[in-house]
C-alpha cells in the first residue's frame, strides 16, 4: 500500500503542476480578482476540460492496484499532452508575482500529500486525489498567503517609483483617462509631442497602478521631458491612486462610457473615477475632455480650478473638426482657422484622439506644420480599427475590448465603406461582457445596429447570443443572413464558406482565453 500510495503521489504531482499552471493562468486574466475568476469558474468549468481529468485521478481511490495506478498514470499523461497542444491567445505571462504563487501552490500541495502519505493511511490516495479536483481552491489558499508578501513588495515598488518621480524636476506629466480611446489618444499624443520633446509612455496596457510603478522604474530616465500614463479604472479611486503617484499637470478624459458596469455599479461612479483625473490637476493645469461624450458634456463633479479645453466633432468646443471627410485614404478635416489636417485613421473616435492630441501639443507649443506632418503619419492602433487588406479582402480589425459606442462608431465605418456590387460588409463579434444589469439591452440594441449597417454577421459564442440575435430580428436582417457561431474558430470556419474578394469584415470586441 505505501508502495502504491507513493508512486500515486509522484503521478499525481506531475499533474497537479499541469492543473497549477492552468488556474494560475485563469486567475491571471481574471485581473487577480476573486470574484472574476469565481464567474469563470462556476459552474461550467467546475467539472469541464481538465477538472474531469482531475476527477479520473481518483479512480485509484478505489482501485489501488496496478490497475489503478496505470489509469492514474495515463488520465497524466494524456492530460499534459492536450495542455501541451492547447493554443491560447494570451498566454501566461510569467511576472514575478505569477512565480511566487506557482512556488506557493506547490509547497501547499505537498505539504498536504506528504501529511496524508504520513498519517491518513488508506485515505491517503483519496486525500491527494482531492488536491487536484480542488486545485483552484488551493491556488486561491496559496494567493492568500501570499498577499502579505505581495502587499510589502508592491509598497517597496511604489515607493521606489515615487523616489525616482520626485527626483525627475522639470518632468511634464501627462494622464490620459476615458471608458474607451485612452490606449489610441496616448499613442497618437506619443507621436505629435515626439516632434519637440523626448517623450516616454506606458506601454501597452501598462494602465494600472502597478503598471505605472513598473514603466517608472524600469524605463524613465533623466533625459525624458514628456511622461504620458495611460490611467485604466475597473473601481472608484483607481485612477486617483495612480495620481497621488505621478501628480500630473496636464489631464485628457476621452469618455465616459458604460464600461465595467459589474464593478462600478452604475453610470454616475464612472463619471467620478475618470474625472478623478482632473480634479487632480493643480490650478495651473490643463484639462482637455471630450464635448462629444454625453456623460463628459453634462458632468458636474469638476473640483479642479484648471484651464478646461474641450473637443468635439458634433458638439461645440475650443477645437472642433469642420469639413470632414472619410476617403481610401482615411480622413481630412479643417480646425479653427482653415488649417487643413489630414491622417490615415479611420472613425469619428480617431479623429475626437487626433483633436485631443493638438489641443494639448498647442499647449505645449510644438509647431503647427510639424503637428501634421506627425498626424499625416500616425499608423492605426492594433485592434483599434485598423485596416489590413489581403488576397482582396479588407479587414477592420476593432478586436480590442469595445465597448457600446466604439462598437457605434465601428459599424458606421463599416457602413459607409464602399464595396464593389454583390461584396459583402461581414461582421464578427461576441458582444459586449461586464456590463451588469445593462448588458442585454445593450447587445440588443447592437443586434439593432448590425442589422443596418452590414450584409451578414457571425456572432461567436452563448453568451450574448439571444440578446443579439433578438436585435438583428428587430432591424429586419433575414436569418440567412446571420449566423451562431460556437467559438471563434467556428466563426472562421463558416466566414470561408462566403468570403469573396472584395468583402470587408469587421471584427468587433475581443474574445479571451477565459470568456466561455
Amino acid at each position: 500500500m505505501e508502495t502504491t500510495v507513493i508512486i500515486y503521489s509522484a503521478v499525481a504531482a506531475i499533474f497537479f503542476i499541469m492543473i497549477a499552471k492552468y488556474d494560475i493562468h485563469m486567475f491571471q486574466l481574471s485581473s487577480y480578482r476573486y470574484s472574476r475568476y469565481f464567474r469563470w469558474l462556476v459552474p461550467g468549468n467546475m467539472i469541464s476540460g481538465k477538472r474531469f481529468y482531475a476527477l479520473l485521478m481518483l479512480v485509484p481511490a478505489f482501485f489501488p492496484n496496478a490497475v489503478g495506478l496505470g489509469f492514474a498514470t495515463s488520465m497524466a499523461l494524456w492530460a499534459w499532452i492536450d495542455a501541451l497542444r492547447e493554443k491560447f491567445k494570451t498566454p501566461l505571462v510569467y511576472t514575478m508575482r505569477v512565480k511566487r504563487l506557482f512556488a506557493t501552490n506547490i509547497i501547499l500541495f505537498a505539504v498536504i500529500a506528504a501529511l496524508a502519505i504520513l498519517f491518513a493511511g488508506k485515505w491517503a490516495i483519496t486525500i491527494i486525489g482531492a488536491e487536484l479536483v480542488l486545485s483552484n481552491l488551493i491556488m486561491l489558499l496559496a494567493n492568500l498567503v501570499n498577499t502579505p508578501i505581495e502587499k510589502a513588495i508592491n509598497r517597496h515598488y511604489y515607493n521606489d517609483a515615487k523616489h525616482i518621480i520626485e527626483s525627475h524636476r522639470g518632468l511634464i506629466i501627462i494622464g490620459v483617462t476615458g471608458s474607451f480611446g485612452k490606449t489610441s489618444t496616448k499613442n497618437y499624443l506619443a507621436s505629435v509631442l515626439a516632434e519637440k520633446y523626448n517623450v516616454l509612455v506606458t506601454p501597452g496596457n501598462f494602465n494600472t497602478l502597478l503598471g505605472v510603478i513598473r514603466t517608472i522604474r524600469e524605463q524613465l530616465r533623466p533625459y525624458h521631458q514628456v511622461f504620458i500614463v495611460e490611467m485604466g479604472a475597473k473601481q472608484k479611486n483607481d485612477i486617483k491612486e495612480i495620481c497621488d503617484l505621478v501628480h500630473p499637470t496636464i489631464g485628457i478624459v476621452t469618455a465616459v462610457g458604460e464600461m465595467h458596469l459589474e464593478t462600478f455599479k452604475c453610470v454616475e461612479n464612472i463619471q467620478d473615477t475618470k474625472f478623478e483625473l482632473i480634479n487632480s490637476l493643480p490650478a495651473n493645469g490643463l484639462g482637455v475632455i471630450n464635448n462629444d461624450s454625453e456623460y463628459i458634456k453634462d458632468y458636474k463633479g469638476i473640483t479642479s480650478r484648471c484651464k478646461l479645453l474641450k473637443y468635439a466633432v458634433d458638439n461645440d468646443g475650443d477645437y472642433k473638426a469642420t469639413d470632414v471627410v472619410y476617403g481610401t485614404n482615411g480622413v481630412s478635416f479643417t480646425l479653427g482657422d482653415n488649417q487643413q489636417y489630414s491622417s490615415r485613421l479611420l472613425g469619428i473616435g480617431n479623429l475626437l484622439n487626433i483633436l485631443a492630441s493638438i489641443a494639448v501639443a498647442d499647449h505645449l507649443e510644438v509647431p503647427v506644420n510639424k503637428q501634421k506632418n506627425a498626424i499625416a503619419r500616425l499608423q492605426p492602433v492594433e485592434h483599434r480599427l485598423s485596416m489590413k487588406v489581403a488576397n482582396g479582402i479588407t479587414v477592420l480589425d476593432d478586436a480590442y475590448n469595445s465597448n457600446p459606442q466604439g462598437a457605434k462608431m465601428g459599424l458606421e465605418v463599416l457602413k459607409n465603406f464602399a464595396v464593389g456590387e454583390g461584396n459583402k460588409r461581414i461582421v464578427i463579434t461576441p458582444g459586449f461582457v461586464e456590463m451588469g444589469a445593462r448588458q442585454t439591452e445593450a447587445n440588443k440594441e447592437l443586434g439593432r445596429t448590425i442589422a443596418q449597417s452590414c450584409d451578414y454577421a457571425i456572432i461567436v459564442n452563448a453568451v450574448n447570443r439571444e440578446a443579439i440575435k433578438g436585435g438583428i430580428e428587430e432591424g429586419g436582417l433575414p436569418a440567412e443572413k446571420y449566423f451562431l457561431a460556437d467559438s471563434l474558430n467556428h466563426a472562421h470556419q463558416q466566414l470561408a464558406k462566403i468570403l469573396r474578394a472584395g468583402d470587408v469584415v469587421l471584427y468587433e470586441n475581443d474574445l479571451p482565453d477565459n470568456f466561455k
